[in-house]
């Protein structure tokens, strides 16, 4: 039985180090004060958002406010509670911290329980007696000031902490130091015998599911018989509600049992996103004597075969990248993830769960989450079994920079040792735990990945093939034998890089000759949404400018600086809705171009992850693909495109070619699955929609492979503006048609200029239904919401990159297709999905008041394009009366 504390009130208070200690002065003998009074706190959460909510702090998100909030993790803080006995009876009771960050002193009743050093295993202390001796309870958490660790630019080698790094100032990152009780606080209610260490493994046998559990049954008391027989139980539940098979097992205390196992005749088999479904079975277990039972334990999760084989022709040495889940390989389609937030003990699972939802809905299929962050709430691990996204977890160490080495100290080995026992045991009975990584971009030698030799990655490895040796143990990401990506052959096995347009052409000729086996980072950078940007900058900062001439826009993401790209490939760039327009088409083609790449080498390559998905804090510009506000950016849905099961490629070395040059690339056909009969027909297009060219590719398309139907070729126009667009259609049996379009250009400088001078588009938007609930239930029963619309061009030029965007600012909002080209007198159906916003940060409730900007308690949609930032015109009547109300709000 578990009794969470996180109801009850919680207070905090800051003091200079050492004061709470020592309480009062030796000198005048006075109880020395705090440098705040008891304020209300949240936990799990953290300080910031309690000292900002108390007006103590201005928002660190806006402008350059973090700067004046570095105070805050040279402090000493004190939280504390009181609570009443519970009417609870057992033979133990532990008072567990899951989350403490970082170093504390725990006291219940003015008595000293212990001290706790790490975020990432639990402080567990016996209150059993105290409990006996008192009916009331003063709960009283020392955290010592935040230790001094090192940022991403420092010493892997001197790292010494398991505490979150990424908080100390990282490329997509400022630094603030997140400092309070992160994770839940429980009362556990022990009876004479508990389970420990349950280990849960699936498999597949001869056409029979199989489900293994390791277990120990501990006794709780001291003068209980260590010989008592007692019996564990294993009993499991299919999917929809029926027995799927049970089994019982003699067992005495203080024995663990190796290996029950129960075997299912006709399994639901759990597969990756894009791959099959993911039926999720209930594993309970229950320890108990002939009397009562003692103990339970209860988990879901998915039966699968799990296997890594080596890539197609690659070098005997290399280590497997292939996934193989039920025999089938899995192509990685994949994304790196931050932390939700640099205040992580504040994230609710509502933010969660939307993170997860626009996962799935991109055809990802694996997250890494990467070493600089942190070890994810069991929650996240959750949603990834039930959507089916693998996940590649690494333990916490990350390069620095200066140094890459990974730490040898003493004290670092030691609690490192500590946190992966914890992250083993309480992470590999989640289904979607793929693969163990040592960490991020750990190397022994510039440009030259640490390997198993290493001694803190043979003790991780170790530790892996003890606790969990059902899965693989890379030593770091990238693996090597080189670290990053390179035209050299022969050479790149798990690689990263880079994370930057690399201009026009050499970014095509980089990323369409390499023949690296996996690519587990690489990202583009673009930026942030005009709706979010306008949030966190005020609005003298609200303009474009290079990041070298703004102290503010260098604060929020000075590596992800695209002025100069952008001003090169599109020339003169007005105002900041056009300067967010172009950069994130420039991040959108960049990306989408890697990831053709890729998958053009299936299986000799055996995935992309895309760094990255998300943003802890506010950035200007970043590599992410949805914004810290949850704003998805053109390149999420370009990579969504990219990931789809069923797609579309042509390959490309350049940009712009010269009117009457002959242009010929290969068109591919990619699938996840089943081998069909496929048509492709390829259109070239002026900006009116003018077919200038048109070409028809038939064959048969092989399932789970990229296969080449024909090369497009044509003589490239001379068109109006200077250019031309190709279009591919991709003709199936199951999706009707999958679609994508390449802009070219015959201008010889600033690429992609003509595009800003068209404005011949003219678009209408009608709403085909009232908002549905979808058959997708966010956390807590949040409602999710889909619509129907159909945006049609009624101008005289294309739309570039139509996109639906949520003005209410109360919901997060995606779609099932964004940012394509809409020509004249076409069509295009788009299904918006929306779920009411929960858990922001640094607001408050007087902030939005929704009378202003909460319309009949719906979302309010408008569609905007390339170059268009005003209301488009709606013929539904209630949209249109919305959108008005909004804008005069």
């Amino acid at each position: 039985m578990e009794l969470s504390l996180r109801e009850y009130k919680w207070y905090v208070k800051g003091y200079w180090p050492w004061v709470p200690v020592k309480g009062s002065s030796m000198e005048i003998g006075t109880e020395l004060m705090g440098v705040t009074d008891w304020l209300p706190a949240t936990v799990p959460g953290g300080v910031h958002q309690d000292l900002y909510q108390a007006g103590l702090i201005q928002n660190p998100y806006q402008d350059l406010n973090s700067l004046h909030c570095e105070w805050v993790e040279n402090r000493w803080w004190v939280y504390k509670t009181t609570f009443e006995r519970p009417p609870i009876s057992g033979s133990k009771v532990e008072l567990i911290f899951k989350g403490l960050d970082y170093e504390a002193i725990v006291y219940v009743n003015n008595q000293c329980l212990g001290e706790h050093k790490g975020m990432y295993h639990p402080a567990v202390f016996d209150i059993t007696e105290i409990l006996d001796q008192h009916d009331h309870m003063e709960l009283v958490v020392v955290l010592k000031q935040a230790p001094d660790e090192m940022a991403q630019i420092g010493k892997t080698s001197e790292t010494f902490t398991q505490k979150s790094r990424f908080n100390y100032k990282w490329d997509f990152s400022t630094r603030l130091v997140n400092v309070g009780i992160w994770d839940d606080v429980i009362l556990r209610v022990h009876n004479e015998y508990s389970l420990r260490d349950v280990y849960i493994q699936t498999d597949m046998d001869n056409g029979e599911g199989v489900v293994r559990v390791s277990a120990a049954a501990m006794s709780n008391m001291e003068d209980l018989d260590p010989s008592t027989d007692l019996k564990l139980s294993l009993q499991v539940t299919d999917p929809q509600g029926g027995s799927a098979g049970e089994i019982t097992y003699d067992i005495q205390a203080g024995q663990k049992l190796p290996a029950a196992e129960l075997r299912i005749p006709s399994p639901q088999l759990w597969y990756p996103n894009g791959y099959g479904e993911q039926p999720l079975y209930k594993v309970e277990i229950k320890l108990s004597d002939s009397a009562r039972q003692f103990d339970s334990w209860t988990q879901y999760t998915g039966l699968r075969k799990l296997e890594y084989v080596s890539n197609e022709d690659s070098p005997s040495e290399a280590l497997p990248y292939t996934f193989v889940v039920n025999g089938k390989k899995i192509y990685i389609k994949g994304v790196n993830m931050t932390p939700l937030d640099h205040l992580y003990g504040n994230v609710s699972e509502s933010r969660y769960d939307w993170i997860v939802h626009l996962a799935k809905s991109a055809h990802m299929n694996m997250i890494r989450i990467w070493g600089g962050g942190i070890i994810e709430k069991p929650y996240l691990y959750e949603l990834c079994d039930r959507y089916g996204i693998m996940i590649w977890q690494e333990f916490i160490q990350s390069s620095s920079g200066v140094d890459n080495i990974p730490s040898k100290r003493p004290e670092f080995l030691e609690l490192l040792k500590i946190s992966a026992v914890e992250a083993l045991r309480n992470r590999r009975n989640h289904v979607c735990l793929t693969v163990w990584s040592g960490g991020n971009e750990l190397m022994s030698a510039p440009n030259t990945p640490s390997t198993y030799e290493d001694e803190n990655l043979a003790i991780l490895k170790a530790l892996v093939a003890e606790y969990d040796p059902q899965r693989l143990f890379l030593p770091t990401s990238a693996s090597g034998p080189v670290q990053y990506i390179t035209p050299e052959k022969g050479v790149s096995h798990d690689v990263h890089g880079h994370w930057k347009f690399q201009n026009n052409p050499h970014h095509y000729e980089l990323y369409g000759e390499a023949d690296h086996l996996f690519h587990s980072e690489f990202g583009v950078d673009g930026v942030s949404a005009v709706k979010s940007i306008r949030k966190f900058l005020s609005p003298d900062h609200q303009h474009p400018v290079p990041m070298t001439d703004s102290f503010v826009w260098r604060h929020h993401g000075e590596w992800w600086d695209t002025y100069d790209r952008d001003m090169n490939m599109f020339g003169s760039i007005a105002d900041l809705p056009q300067f967010v327009d172009c950069s994130q088409w420039i991040q959108a083609e960049g990306l989408r171009f890697i990831l053709e790449a890729n998958r053009r080498r299936q299986f000799h390559n055996s995935g992309s992850i895309v760094w990255q998905l998300n943003e802890p804090w506010p950035n200007v510009s970043c590599t992410n693909l949805v914004d810290y506000y949850k704003e998805t950016k053109m390149a999420y849905y370009w990579v969504k495109k990219a990931f789809a099961p069923e797609h579309v490629s042509m390959d490309y070395r350049k940009l712009n070619y010269e009117a009457g040059e002959n242009f010929a690339a290969p068109v591919f056909v990619h699938r996840n699955d089943k081998s069909a009969f496929t048509k492709v027909r390829a259109l070239v297009l002026d900006s009116s929609g003018v077919e200038l060219h048109v070409q028809h590719f038939e064959g048969e398309s092989a399932g789970g492979r990229s296969t080449m139907l024909g090369e497009l070729k044509f003589t490239v126009p001379q068109t109006e503006n200077g250019l031309f667009f190709i279009r591919l259609y991709l003709e199936t049996g199951t999706t009707g048609s999958v679609e994508n379009i390449y802009v070219m250009s015959t201008v010889k400088e600033h690429v992609y200029a003509p595009a800003l001078s068209m404005n011949g588009a003219a678009l209408t938007v009608e709403a085909k239904n009232e908002w549905v609930q979808s058959a997708e239930i966010g956390p807590d029963g949040c409602e999710i919401m889909n619509k129907v619309f159909v945006v049609t061009n009624t101008g005289t030029e294309a739309a570039l990159f139509v996109y639906p965007q949520e003005q209410t600012d109360r919901y997060w909002m995606t779609a099932d297709r964004a940012y394509d080209c809409i020509f004249p007198g076409e069509k295009l159906e788009v299904t918006v999905t929306c779920m009411e916003k929960s858990g922001e940060l640094f607001t408050k409730p007087e902030i939005r008041k929704k009378d202003e900007c909460f319309i009949n308690g719906n979302p309010v949609i408008e569609f905007l394009y390339f170059g268009c930032h005003k209301h488009v015109p709606q013929t539904d009547a209630t949209e249109k009366a919305a959108s008005v109300a909004v804008a005069t709000a």
